[in-house]
């Protein structure tokens, strides 16, 4: 339970400042692929299974793109 508990906080943490870049005015899809690398590095650093690694980067791709648009990232 508690390894569950520290990979949701690393991956929420990664998550909400997974697209927040300054000085280089990434579009969408920059802050998409930075999403997805930190979303499967943290289920890696997790000790996750491997098909949670692509259920991690998907989460951590619409994180990234999307963080703009809730104002998570400007």
């Amino acid at each position: 339970m508690r390894k569950s508990a520290t990979f949701a906080s690393i991956a929420a943490l990664g998550f909400a400042v997974a697209g927040c870049t300054q000085g280089i005015n990434p579009t969408d899809t920059d802050r998409a692929i930075i999403g997805a690398a930190v979303g499967a590095t943290a289920a890696h650093v997790g000790d996750r299974e491997e098909s949670d690694y692509y259920k991690a980067a998907a989460a951590g791709a619409a994180a990234g793109a999307l963080c703009d648009d809730v104002r998570l990232c400007q």
